[in-house]
């Protein structure tokens, strides 16, 4: 699912032997390890600031902002090209040097790159990204912060049902009327991957169109579903003080945020840069960002990024 999220020297990068994790780290960065520290035509030999783009939704809007104010905290040059489109727009986009960096995520990106990709788990899919991505394009360190579809339920429902996780929801699927996308019918992290992984066949199922929104949760708290698919960093699941049930065995893809770049363009000083946004970024981070974007207060999305980054101590 996860419908709201469309995602010269080392041009090799992305079909790193073994399908090998990119890593960045900055112990390499003066030994000549990292794959982007010879970047040869790299931001300084071009003389051009750091395009990033995001795609058409406030998150990846906010994110983008993060990584610009960033970088340019950091003495790069950087500036911000808002709302291209889908993933398909904007992969385009970097690979004709319209931008140079992308805020995507993990588990979409590995599907958009693999159509056959089985990798579920946070470490396998960017264990397999790398070596799946477009010629000249790669991706440096994911996030813990993740969107990904979640079952959430009601305070009311949990206690009722003795609800945890999803093995759990699998125990009294049969009294449960789900509410998901249409697509999650035929779609394996749907309802096939449930009944697979935790004997969840639900009563009824319940198609929603407006990818977890407003009329999912209304259903869920008139009590017409009991149960939903919600993006885990959808401010209505706090606003609405709605429980997220675990996934134990990964019925849902990881979906960390991470840089998607042009190898020839990110150099290992902008690398690093991006890796320290990524180790400081969590879902909460998200959640809140989205609060303030999306929900109630209308911020812009650069001053969130920017009060972000500066409670984060990566701006003064």
């Amino acid at each position: 699912m996860n419908t709201p999220h469309p995602r010269p020297a080392v041009a090799r990068l992305a079909v790193l032997a073994a399908g090998t994790l990119l890593t960045l780290a900055l112990a390499s960065c003066g030994t000549g390890g990292s794959p982007l520290s010879n970047a040869s035509t790299g931001t300084a030999a071009q003389g051009g600031p750091l395009v990033v783009g995001s795609a058409n939704f406030p998150e990846s809007e906010t994110l983008a902002n993060i990584y610009a104010g960033a970088l340019n905290a950091a003495g790069i040059n950087a500036t911000t090209k808002p709302g291209i489109g889908s993933r398909e727009v904007y992969v385009r986009a970097l690979q004709d040097g319209s931008i140079d960096l992308v805020p995507d995520y993990s588990g979409n990106l590995l599907r958009y790159a693999d159509k056959n990709a089985a990798a579920v788990s946070a470490a396998d899919v960017m264990k397999a990204l790398p070596g799946k991505l477009p010629a000249g394009l790669a991706v440096l360190d994911a996030a813990s912060a993740e969107d990904k579809d979640s079952i959430v339920v009601t305070e009311a429902t949990a206690a009722k049902y003795g609800l945890k996780t999803l093995t759990d929801l699998g125990r009294v699927c049969d009294r449960i009327a789900l509410g998901m996308p249409p697509e999650a019918q035929d779609r394996p992290q749907g309802l096939p991957g449930l009944k697979t992984k935790y004997g969840c066949v639900p009563k009824q199922f319940v198609p929603f169109s407006d990818g977890g929104g407003p009329l999912t949760v209304k259903a869920l708290l008139d009590d017409t579903i009991q149960a939903a698919d919600v993006f885990t960093t959808s401010p209505l699941i706090s606003q609405n003080h709605l429980l997220t049930l675990e996934d134990p065995l990964n019925n849902f893809a990881a979906q960390q945020v991470v840089p998607l770049v042009r190898a020839d363009r990110v150099d290992a000083k902008a690398a690093e840069v991006l890796n320290k946004v990524s180790r400081a970024l969590t879902t909460g981070d998200l959640l809140r960002l989205n609060e303030q974007v999306s929900g109630n207060a209308k911020q812009n999305p650069a001053d969130a990024a920017a009060a972000w980054l500066k409670d984060k101590g990566l701006t003064r």
